[in-house]
């Protein structure tokens, strides 16, 4: 089994959970690091999500994948927030972002620079715009290589 059908299996299993819950999937990801895979649940709700919460869904989904048992490898899961720097994957990341801060990094460099920061102005399937030093500029996503909320302190 490749591991998009792993991550959208894994979706399925746990979107009751995080609906019963009130909570919100930011995202699943299955992925090799050194010798081990791990099957990361990243969840939130309003208000942020706590450990409690994390071990709940961490619990409940356990005892639905041991009873699947679709994933051959020896995998460690792990469910966690998704942190202050968190990239923006989906439209509802970008819808809940408008009007943020975010950093963006290009796969190749636009007049010499590969990193921009500025706030999201808007997105649509093709195009992200952010509003840097007062003008707005258009990056094309799939130039994109990651985009996150900026970390302001």
């Amino acid at each position: 089994m490749r591991s998009t059908e792993i991550v959208a299996r894994t979706e399925e299993l746990v979107m009751p959970i995080i609906e019963e819950n009130q909570f919100e999937l930011v995202d699943v990801e299955y992925v090799k690091e050194g010798s081990n895979w791990y099957l990361r649940i990243y969840a939130d709700k309003e208000g942020g999500i706590n450990i409690d919460d994390c071990v709940l869904i961490s619990r409940a989904l356990e005892e639905k994948l041991d009873k699947e048992d679709f994933i051959k490898d020896a995998y460690i899961l792990e469910v966690s927030s998704p942190g202050l720097g968190r990239p923006l994957k989906k439209d509802k990341d970008f819808a809940r972002s408008i009007g943020k801060s975010v950093e963006c990094k290009l796969y190749r460099a636009i007049d010499k620079k590969k990193e921009f920061e500025g706030v999201l102005k808007d997105y649509s399937k093709e195009t992200v715009t952010l509003e840097i030093d007062g003008e707005d500029r258009e990056f094309n996503r799939k130039d994109i290589s990651m985009i996150r909320l900026a970390i302001e302190f």
